[in-house]
């Protein structure tokens, strides 16, 4: 396989909802500190919340202008109207850009997204340097992809006219397939047992001899991760997936809103409601900023299940308008009523 080094590297970074994609290209930014790189978020949902993780990381090589965030909709479904645009811009940018990074949303597909690297006035420019998916070690250890999905298995289980493979698990198996690397998240949450029994959940669906690498809060070596050079978009017809018939999927199965809250006092009791929330209303993903009264600092929330964490992230901007939102996402059919009356509490 012949590689133009002439062309911008890009690294596709795909993973299901929490599983640490952002903390690892974090880490990534910083351990990179020296490479001129531009990043692409693809966000589901109408808050901007993992660029905003990403920005203002204080890193002259990855300004915030080289910070690009598509919220329209997930990359894969949107590559001609959102993706090709975004190419553009990051390669009209000044210095010239030395490698790309796109995160990809929860629900994204990465094999239609590489497929737009084949486009010719895309592939005579960018070259998919490798895909990395990101899994959560501690559901995959408890034996799901994702957390709190009992009652989604228990409803299959009862119900023969469901499918076999539910919308999750298939997106799972998806980013898998197309991977060239695993990044097993959380592995400092796991013992041996456990971390065994997540890395064979994973072995299981692995088409290809794919190395799993372990990770404790996203840090990774970028010299493992980048610099692949595999050229993925001439290799993506040996990458297979559920949807390989299909000519476009859809997100039908998956419900994403934003909620507005007022200023908090008890970060706690917001962490609380949050998981409390979760677990009663099958929720996969709450995220967001907060304000919380009397303090100068925005609180972040990340919550994958009944999972939660907050912590106070950057202290609000002159004239910034402080406000509390939240990006809520799950299976279709969440009520939202229900969850808005338990976060607003």
């Amino acid at each position: 396989m012949s590689v133009n080094f002439d062309r911008v590297p890009c690294t596709v970074v795909t993973g299901f909802l929490g599983a640490g994609k952002t903390t690892l290209i974090r880490n990534l930014i910083e351990k990179l500190d020296g490479k001129r790189l531009a990043i692409i978020v693809n966000e589901f949902g109408d808050v901007g919340i993992d660029g905003e993780v990403l920005k203002g990381c204080g890193i002259d090589t990855c300004p915030d202008d080289n910070i690009i965030e598509l919220a329209n909709g997930c990359i894969c479904c949107t590559v001609a109207d959102d993706f090709v645009p975004a190419i553009n811009q990051i390669l009209a940018l000044e210095p010239k850009v030395e490698h790309i990074l796109i995160e990809t949303s929860g629900l994204a597909l990465p094999k239609p997204l590489v497929q737009a690297f084949q486009w010719p006035d895309v592939k005579a420019r960018v070259t998919v340097d490798g895909v990395i998916a990101v899994v959560d070690g501690v559901a995959l250890a408890e034996g799901r992809v994702a957390d709190d999905h009992d009652a989604l298995e228990a409803q299959r289980a009862a119900d023969g006219s469901i499918d076999h493979d539910d919308p999750v698990e298939e997106v799972f198996e998806d980013q898998v397939a197309c991977a060239d690397m695993i990044v097993l998240t959380k592995t400092d949450l796991l013992d041996q047992a456990s971390l065994a029994a997540a890395k064979g959940r994973v072995q299981a669906h692995l088409p290809r001899a794919v190395k799993i690498v372990p990770a404790a809060n996203g840090s990774v070596d970028p010299g493992v991760l980048l610099g692949l050079g595999l050229a993925v978009e001439d290799d993506i017809d040996n990458r297979k997936t559920h949807h390989d018939d299909e000519l476009d999927h859809d997100h039908d199965d998956f419900d994403s809103f934003v909620i507005d809250l007022a200023a908090v006092t008890d970060p706690e009791a917001l962490a609380a409601r949050i998981s409390a929330t979760a677990e009663a209303e099958n929720v996969l993903r709450i995220k967001g900023f907060v304000e919380v009264e009397n303090k100068p600092m925005r609180l972040q929330v990340q919550a994958v299940g009944p999972r939660v964490n907050h912590y106070f992230d950057r202290v609000w901007a002159p004239g910034e308008v402080r406000s509390s939102r939240l990006v809520v996402i799950g299976e279709k059919g969440i009520d939202r009523a229900a969850i808005e009356k338990m976060l607003a509490a």
